[in-house]
């Protein structure tokens, strides 16, 4: 039997192959995903690793299993239960690991396709996927269709919605999550910080909050998480890179977190821009994802910050460091009136903005 071979694009650029025993070409090592690492060698050992790499990176293009509804998800599609990596692996596979995240993509060596015929941004999606993802309702729809959109990660209920060109998020998680996050991005905008803005909107009856894609046929983002790989297959030392790269952006993140009390600032959801013209990073992401604001928010500390390198620092002690290094850097001042949602968090917030205005 034949092995297939799988191409690895980028757009219509041919960047790497790779066959299902590991063997592989690098034609483009510089057009390569952050967190793809293959090497052209015949051992044993590294064809088991080039193709463990591969099905790994595949199976990050995919939703994870502890995302609400994901079960559901998966049955409207008619996929078994996908728990391991080759697993999920085929599943993106099965709509060319295509993504919002970026413009990689793979196909079979011996396919005639190209990258506007597969790609979301100028490809419409089955609007039954916004039911299934935000309410966890079964239908029966063309698999294709929806498989597209299943790489958005994470624990809440989200989906996309496509206006002319323009891609929404929509996530819910329960009116406390999403008042969580429409109040954290108020006061993140009274701030010199990058980011996503998060407005109010109703589907179905319940309030979501919703926010613009950041990522574009132009522009691609990759999560702090796939760039330390690359950073460790490159002899980068990655806190380095990040504050020549963005150092302002990413002590307003230290500090915005501290405000809002986000314990959930992990790898995944903070990382780099990527122009695609060149496949190298621009600055820092815009910040994102605050549904799990407020969180170890009865005490100044807060929780331990999880975007520092090498040392353990609470939120408290990153935050006062960011603001010794850049100052405050605050745009407006927040009334009361914006927590009449969630008024039990403002003396807290005012408790811990007064604290690193004290700072000299």
């Amino acid at each position: 039997m034949q092995k297939k071979t799988y191409e690895i694009m980028h757009k219509d650029k041919k960047t790497a192959s790779i066959d299902e025993t590991g063997h592989c070409t690098v034609y483009d090592e510089a057009f390569m995903p952050y967190s793809l690492y293959l090497e052209e060698a015949e051992d044993i050992d590294t064809l088991v690793n080039n193709i463990t790499n591969f099905y790994y990176w595949c199976a990050s293009r995919v939703l994870t299993l502890d995302r609400t509804y994901a079960k559901e998800i998966l049955n409207s599609i008619g996929v078994q239960q996908a728990v391991t990596d080759r697993d999920r692996a085929k599943l993106a596979l099965s709509y060319r690991c295509v993504s919002l995240t970026d413009v990689f993509w793979v196909k079979t060596a011996d396919e005639e396709i190209g990258f506007h015929t597969v790609n979301l941004y100028e490809n419409h999606l089955e609007n039954t996927f916004m039911d299934i993802s935000l309410r966890g309702r079964q239908y029966s729809v063309q698999n294709e269709c929806l498989a597209r959109d299943l790489s958005t990660n994470g624990c809440f209920p989200k989906a996309w919605q496509r206006s002319e060109k323009v891609f929404w998020l929509l996530k819910d998680g329960g009116g406390k999550a999403v008042e969580r996050e429409l109040l954290a991005s108020r006061i993140s905008r009274c701030f010199d910080v990058a980011q996503v803005l998060y407005e109010e909107r109703f589907f179905d009856g319940e309030k979501v909050s919703v926010s613009e894609n950041m990522t574009s046929l132009d522009c691609s983002i990759v999560s702090m998480e796939a760039f330390e790989i690359y950073a460790q297959n490159h002899d980068i030392k990655t806190l380095d890179y990040i504050l020549r790269l963005d150092a302002h952006n990413y002590y307003m993140m230290n500090i915005v977190d501290y405000l809002v009390g986000n314990t959930d600032r992990h790898w995944g959801n903070w990382g780099v821009l990527v122009d695609n013209a060149t496949n190298k990073p621009i600055h820092l992401h815009k910040l994102m994802d605050f549904n799990q604001a407020f969180h170890a928010y009865d005490q100044l500390d807060g929780a331990n910050c999880q975007t520092v390198f090498g040392e353990r620092l609470t939120q408290r002690e990153a935050a006062v460091v960011a603001v010794q290094r850049i100052g405050l850097n605050q745009l407006r001042v927040l009334d009361e009136t914006s927590f009449a949602a969630l008024p039990q968090y403002y003396p807290m917030f005012l408790q811990r903005l007064a604290l690193l205005k004290s700072i000299p």
